[in-house]
Formats: structure tokens, sequence, C-alpha cells
């Protein structure tokens, strides 16, 4: 009887509509968590939104809302994403506002886990033996040094009540870390004939590796498809049991934190991210190899290259890559740059000259066409006195953007002429 029933208690924020507007029966604005999981057509929707009404005077309203708003009824998206959607938003303090968006947003990361999982299976197999000699790459030991920090990010988190942090350590890792980079990485090591067989079995180790311990690390939140997967990679990753729920949670293992490898992999990516935006912005087709110089070279920075060619190679689309002598000139190009390291890639025999200055220039021109109207609009009190704010507040975000827009146009048409 004088025993304390609870010692811990969390509470959560109220659970609002698309709009912010408290749920409520009256208001017609109610989701069923069955109906998101499930699916449900629009009929039944508003059959079930309408019915049993303490104000029937509303119903018309709120059919006619329900269709405005669900012109399709809704969809099946899954308990694990809206379970995802929930524990990324339990942010302390404040309200949860559920917005279907965001639910399609979280089964779209289930798809990417399910289909990194395809892609694990296909290149390690679901028989194969992982126990053999390895000789892991810096993208190894990368990947298996950010999976220690997000294990501990997420424990930390789990205990301190911030769900919302770990689904954000998670999401991010899983999605930007795992799957975006580490496994685009292993792919010049698993299909290249220079890779060894002891490099092609680390690559193959540390797949399987980390989604094991990932789908531990996610199970709490997304315990459905995290079960049907583990038991599809358990046995490859020579782990026994029934069940992932039985399985021990995953422990940080400090001997396997790697700042060298961290900073390595930086520097790769930095290189990569820099060639790819330059082909964005210069138009370029991302898949064109493209010949590649470097200036302000440190010892660092060659050693890097030279450990991490074949990932520039493959992932950057680079033709060649020289390093040029200190003092010399180089030639007009594009610039990206990899801590002081400058990345220029020359531009006189990449693009044809007149045709991409024809198309900055009918960009340019349809740009200058929505800065005029914008600023006619903004410019006349019948417009900015008498529209809401909001509007009005939107108008200047577009003509903000589209100033923005056709200066860096006229920046890129101005580097062109002079190649």
């Amino acid at each position: 009887m004088d025993e304390v029933p609870f010692h811990e208690i969390y509470v959560h924020g109220l659970v609002r509509d698309a709009e912010g507007q408290k749920m409520s029966k009256s208001k017609g604005n109610v989701l069923d968590p069955l109906d998101v999981i499930d699916g449900i057509e629009l009929e039944a929707l508003v059959a079930k939104r309408t019915s049993g009404m303490m104000q029937p005077h509303l119903a018309k309203k709120i059919e006619k809302q329900t269709r405005k708003q669900f012109p399709n009824g809704i969809p099946a998206y899954g308990t694990d994403a809206l379970r995802f959607t929930f524990a990324s938003q339990a942010t302390t303090g404040r309200d949860i506002v559920l917005s279907l968006n965001r639910i399609e947003g979280y089964r779209n990361f289930c798809n990417k886990l399910w289909n990194a999982s395809r892609y694990v299976l296909m290149n390690v197999g679901l028989e194969a033996d992982l126990r053999g000699e390895k000789e892991h790459s810096v993208a190894d030991r990368w990947i298996l040094s950010r999976l220690q920090q997000v294990a501990k990010e997420v424990a930390d988190s789990i205990e301190g009540y911030r769900f919302d942090h770990a689904a954000q350590a998670l999401y991010e890792f899983t999605w930007n870390e795992y799957c975006d980079w580490y496994l685009e990485l292993t792919k010049p090591v698993l299909n290249s004939e220079q890779s060894s067989e002891e490099q092609k079995h680390a690559a193959r180790h540390t797949l399987v590796t980390v989604l094991e311990t990932l789908l531990r690390l996610i199970h709490p939140i997304m315990p459905f498809i995290t079960e049907e997967i583990w038991q599809q990679v358990k046995e490859t990753a020579g782990v026994e049991g029934e069940t992932i729920m039985l399985q021990p949670w995953p422990e940080p293992d400090e001997s396997l934190f790697d700042a060298d490898a961290e900073r390595e992999m930086r520097w790769v990516m930095d290189f990569i991210l820099g060639i790819r935006r330059i082909k964005g912005e210069m138009n370029i087709s991302p898949g064109k190899p493209v010949p590649v110089l470097l200036a302000n070279v440190s010892t660092e920075d060659e050693r890097f290259l030279a450990a991490n060619r074949h990932y520039l190679d493959f992932l950057a689309r680079t033709e060649s890559v020289e390093i040029l002598k200190p003092g010399e000139t180089p030639p007009e190009a594009a610039t990206a740059l990899v801590g002081e390291m400058e990345v220029l890639i020359p531009m006189a025999d990449l693009i044809d000259k007149e045709a991409e200055l024809a198309r900055l220039e009918k960009e340019i021109a349809k740009l200058r066409a929505e800065v005029e109207q914008a600023e006619k609009k903004l410019s006349n009190p019948g417009f900015t006195d008498k529209a809401p704010e909001a509007v009005v507040e939107k108008e200047r975000r577009k003509l903000d953007n589209a100033r923005s827009a056709m200066e860096k146009l006229n920046d890129q048409a101005e580097r062109i002429r002079t190649l």
C-alpha cells in the first residue's frame, strides 16, 4: 500500500492535425491510427468522421473538409512509419503535429532500409562465411567508427527520454551515411578485379555487421521491418536466436572509434561533393568523366589522394587528376574547396559555350520577368495593405529567391564567357 507506484513518468505533447489544430470529434479532424496504418477509402473515411456526432449540424462541413483534404482517402503507411513519426516529433515541451506528408517521409525511410538490406544480401549472400582474413579499407573503418558513436548517442537519448534525438540520429546515419555513402563506397571494392579477396571479405563483413547492429538499434522504434530483415541476415552475421527482441542492446566498442578514418573520409566526401556541385552548376552530365586539377595541395592531401583514388574515379567520375606546381597558373576553371586545397575543373572542353550561354540567357530572362512581376506587385499599396500578411511575406520570399537565382546564373554566364 505504501509503495510508490511510479518513479518516472513520461508525458508527451498533445497530438494535433496537420494545421496545428487540436484533434476533436466535433471538428472532424481526428485521425484513427489504424486508418493511417492500414489505409482507408474516402467514402469509409467520410462515414467514419460524420457518424455518432455530438453536433450533427456540422456533418456537411466536415464531409466537405474531409473530401478536400483526403480526395483519395488515406493510403496504408504501416505501423513502423507511424511509430517513427511519433518518435521523431517527441520533443520535450512541444505538441506533435501529425502530418501525412511526414508519415510518408518515414515510410520512405522504411523502404530505404529494406532496399539497403537487399543490396547487402545480394552482395554478401545468405550463407556466406565471413570468418576469414580481412583487410579493412578506410571506408570500412569509418562506418564502423560512426556506428559506435551513433549507438552511444541513441542509448543516451533514450535514457534521457529524448526519443526525437534518437530517431534523428538513426535516420541520419542510416540514410545519409550507411545507404548514401558506405553502400556506394563498397561498389568499387566488390566489383573491381584489382581488389584483394581480403579487401572484399572485409567489405562484405562490414556491410552485414553494420546492418545487423543497426537493426537492433532501430528495433525499439520500428519493430516489424527490423524483425523481418533480421531474420534474413542473422545467420550471415553469425548471430543466433529466435527473434531480434531477445538480442542484446548494442554497446559502443571504443576500440573501433577511429578519428583518422573519419577525417580521411570527410576529405573524400568533400572532394566528391565538390565535383558533383560543379557539374550541377555547369549543367554537366553527372556521369561524364572530367579532368581535375589540384592546387595548394598539402602532404596529407597527396596521401589521401593516392589512397582513395578508386573512390574518386568511381563516385566523382574523374577522368584524370593532376597536381599543379606551386605558382603554376591554372586555366579558367570552376573551383571547389576541400579544406585549403583547391579542386579545379577546366571548363573549355567540357561544354558547348554558345549553347550553354543561350540556355542561361533563357533562364535569366525568365527570372527577370518573375522579379519584375513581384516588384510591381509589392510596390502596389492595394496589394501590400489589403492582402494577408502571410501572402505578402510569401511574395517577398519569392522575389528574394528569384533575385538570388538570377545573380548566380549571371555569375555562371560570366565565367563561361571568359572561356
